[in-house]
């Protein structure tokens, strides 16, 4: 499942987007709205779970925005705001679901499971199990690698890396980009992490590796021809 989380507070959303992945989901991070609101435009995400309360947009306002694009995406609004009158206003500006704070970890899980579940009646076919650029290849079910069919031995963050470049072949990823949806976060600690994973993923491509290129000054790609 792919997820944007929508979290000003850097611990609650890093407690979040922990526990979620745990679940082996993909969690994109947005610190506010209007970061949110362009993420959504770039990628299509399966649930998004929005605080109320963010600095800038607030969540009320990108939920009635999101709706206004004619964008479906099931929303789960998060708020220690936890009011009749809020939750009203939340659910008729277009959230599909309202949690307040704090809350069961157990049952943020849950809820979002029901929410995906629900809204595949307006989605489009369900997305292959399968990604596949000429000879590279990843299972989404068993998180198995493959070049000319001889399996990987990747890392679970290469493993994201080569999912984010697999899923949009021939797209320029930034290093801000791959961070925030790989990392979930848009700081880079290491001044060079996303450089040092893509060049162990690149070699790991083996005769396929000069189908990630690097782009000067944009990010990197997977060619997809």
């Amino acid at each position: 499942m792919n997820l944007l989380l929508v979290e000003d507070e850097a611990r609650v959303a890093d407690f979040i987007v922990r526990g979620l992945r745990a679940e082996g989901w993909v969690v994109t991070h947005a610190p506010d709205a209007e970061t949110a609101m362009e993420l959504s435009q770039q990628d299509r995400f399966d649930v998004i779970v929005l605080d109320l309360v963010l600095p800038g947009m607030q969540g009320q306002d990108f939920c009635r925005k999101l709706r206004a694009r004619r964008d479906l995406t099931p929303i789960l609004m998060l708020s220690a705001l936890d009011a009749l009158d809020e939750r009203v206003a939340g659910l008729r500006l277009g959230a599909d679901d309202y949690m307040g704070k704090p809350f069961e970890f157990d049952e943020l899980i849950a809820r979002i499971e029901a929410l995906a579940r629900r809204s595949t009646q307006f989605s489009d076919p369900p997305v292959q199990s399968l990604l596949q650029v000429g000879a590279i290849a990843l299972d989404l079910e068993s998180l198995q690698a493959t070049v000319e069919g001889e399996v990987l031995d990747l890392t679970a963050k290469e493993r994201e890396i080569l999912k984010l470049f697999l899923s949009k072949p021939g797209r320029v990823f930034s290093r801000e980009r791959i961070l925030n949806s790989v990392w979930g976060t848009n700081e880079d600690p290491l001044t060079n992490v996303v450089d040092v994973y893509v060049g162990r993923l690149r070699r790991k491509l083996g005769t396929q590796c000069d189908k990630l290129q690097t782009i000067r000054g944009a990010g990197y790609r997977l060619r997809g021809d």
